[in-house]
């Protein structure tokens, strides 16, 4: 027998993962920041109203120097997906 084939490890199955997962994905684990959980606490709102039958926006403003560091860079990278969920950012 050769050694190669008895001890060949068993395939586990993979999921492409991308970074956005942690925005978009509604099962599993995601792991985050705290901020890019308050980047997605819109994000999920508004797909969880669709489901329910609502069709709601979201908006949010604020200032650059905020206590709430970072917030509004982060919400600047997901630009397209706000869009993509009817959610404005205007700083």
């Amino acid at each position: 027998m050769n050694i190669a084939t008895k001890f060949t490890p068993n395939k586990i199955p993979t999921k492409d993962v991308s970074l956005e997962d942690k925005y978009l994905s509604d099962e599993g684990t995601a792991y985050m920041t705290g901020i890019q959980a308050m980047v997605r606490l819109p994000l999920a709102q508004t797909r969880r109203d669709t489901l329910n039958g609502y069709h709601t926006a979201g908006f949010i403003s604020g200032y650059r120097g905020s206590p709430v560091g970072n917030y509004d860079n982060f919400l600047w990278q997901v630009e397209g997906i706000l869009k993509d969920h009817h959610v404005v950012f205007q700083p």
